[in-house]
């Protein structure tokens, strides 16, 4: 068998590992179902592609062990009686039907084409056929797969088959991997001509784009193949993507390609900033990140609704994880991330999220070129990141990437200059050519004003004035309980807040407010 010999001739111990723990739960399937009640459900995708080939292996592997003759065939002659299950869908990429077609002719595929949706084609084909068990190409990190094991059984409401997953702790990497090693052929989506576009996880035609990760440089169409994506975290950064607002649910489509997000600059996102730690509860340390965010955030138009300080405790940090995202755009988490007892942000988070942590082979690599020989730990543990949810802030300044889950980003900062280096590697993800991680819009202006007003003279006016100006923020405090009282108008449109300004002066007599001599740094 051709795939089994490019595998065992393989120099990648990785990929031969992943080769052989697949093939064992093959024919561990094969073993405990006969061929009629076992079933392969391909899309075309390159995941699928691997479990073609793999499947094949298993049962070429699984007659030999069982003292069936194979012949003495080659690699294309060698037919696979696993039958196997075609969704066709009119959304579908026209490449994608040619080469699933023309796959089921080169191997003489059993191939049942289904024009229904998933789940009643299922339901319309286990009542026709013998079906207990079901081959899926699902992978860690796919929307999926949250939850499920190499040997799961359908979920509640669907109708009852076992979910057999061989290559669910396979990466990015390896499926391309074993997709080179063995020389066979994926869908040309994924590797075209020149000027064509890259594709990296395709879906439909309605909501796949080209992978602006992989444009050549940033004035030009010339993509590199997919195997080429630095990270395989980002593989889905070739899906359309919807900017979410948990507040108020989804806005417009977006594509990952330039300039799309011109038309939330305007907009107003909200954010919270959790700090992890019982050094600053206990006093210990004076919590400096927490400052500084939230004007780096004010910086590019984020409002922020809520700071909190909570300690290490991984329920804690799941409950209140919970609350923010539900009601903010984005939650910024630090303190509480690395490999000792009281680091708890990471767990936390998938808590949160109601899903297991499990290791990233990704950010492995990264821990072990920035800590080299001088961790004493386990950098296994110190991997293991929220499964299926997780994506890899990549940058070059960056030694080991931010972690970012939905609507959560976990920082790794310690001081005010880790943290200038991390935010200032997220605002160019965010400006590039595709949809990065964090929204940029228009900044706020502030202004202040000074006076010697008492706080009852000031009072209605004020409430007065905010009725009237409802798109701004006015405030008011004192750096000192008989120091002057500080007004301070904040917006992000500069004409209207002189008109304020200006409203409330006419409020009483001429010199009655003035610029303070010194402004607060905000």
């Amino acid at each position: 068998m051709e795939i089994d010999k490019a595998i065992r001739e393989s120099d990648d111990r990785r990929l031969k590992t992943k080769y052989n723990n697949a093939i064992y739960v093959i024919q561990r399937a094969l073993a405990l179902y006969s061929i009629e009640e076992v079933a392969f459900s391909f899309n075309g995708g390159k995941d699928s592609t691997v479990l073609l080939h793999l499947l094949r292996a298993g049962y070429f592997l699984h007659k030999g062990e069982h003292g069936l003759p194979n012949g003495g065939l080659s690699d294309h002659d060698f037919k696979c009686p696993i039958r196997t299950i075609y969704f066709e869908s009119p959304s579908a990429f026209p490449e994608i039907n040619s080469f699933t077609y023309e796959i089921a002719s080169t191997y003489a595929l059993e191939m049942d084409i289904i024009r229904l949706d998933f789940k009643s084609g299922l339901e319309a084909l286990l009542k026709e056929k013998p079906i207990r068990a079901i081959f899926l190409g699902v992978r860690i990190g796919d929307p999926t797969a949250v939850g499920q094991e190499q040997f799961s059984p359908s979920s509640p409401g669907w109708p009852p088959f076992m979910r057999v997953n061989p290559i669910l702790d396979w990466s990015y990497r390896d499926v391309w991997a074993f997709l080179l090693t063995c020389n066979v052929r994926y869908c040309s989506l994924y590797d075209q001509g020149l000027f064509l576009y890259r594709y990296t996880s395709i879906g439909s035609i309605y909501d796949t784009v080209p992978n602006a990760l992989l444009r050549a440089n940033k004035s030009t169409e010339k993509f590199k193949p997919a195997y080429q994506l630095p990270d395989g975290r980002l593989e889905r950064a070739g899906r359309v993507k919807k900017i979410y607002n948990s507040v108020s649910g989804y806005s417009d489509v977006v594509s990952n390609g330039p300039n799309n997000l011109k038309t939330c600059q305007s907009s107003t996102f909200t954010a919270s900033v959790l700090a992890v730690g019982d050094e600053i509860l206990f006093g210990n340390i004076e919590d400096q990140l927490g400052l500084a965010l939230c004007r780096k955030l004010s910086s590019v138009g984020w409002t922020v609704s809520k700071t909190v300080v909570i300690r290490n405790d991984i329920d804690s940090v799941a409950e209140e994880v919970e609350r923010l995202k539900a009601n903010n755009d984005m939650v910024f988490i630090y303190g509480g991330v690395g490999p000792l007892h009281s680091d708890v942000a990471i767990a936390g988070v998938a808590k949160a999220f109601g899903v297991c942590l499990a290791p990233d082979e990704a950010f492995e690599e990264y821990l072990r070129q920035c800590i080299g020989e001088k961790c004493t730990g386990d950098r296994t543990e110190m991997a293991q990141l929220p499964e299926g949810i997780t994506e890899l802030l990549l940058h070059e300044r960056l030694p080991v990437p931010l972690i970012k889950c939905h609507n959560i980003i976990i920082l790794s900062a310690t001081n005010s200059t880790e943290l200038g280096n991390q935010w200032d590697c997220l605002i160019e993800l965010s400006s590039s050519n595709y949809s990065g991680p964090l929204i940029l819009t228009d900044p706020f202006v502030s202004k202040q004003l000074e006076t010697s007003l008492s706080d009852l003279q000031i009072a209605l006016p004020l409430s007065q004035l905010r009725l009237r100006f409802p798109d701004l923020y006015i405030g008011c405090y004192r750096k000192s309980r008989y120091g002057p009282l500080l007004v301070t108008f904040e917006g992000k449109d500069p004409d209207r807040i002189e008109l304020a300004a200006n409203a409330l002066c006419k409020e009483f007599h001429p010199g009655a407010f003035c610029e303070p001599t010194t402004k607060d740094d905000f």
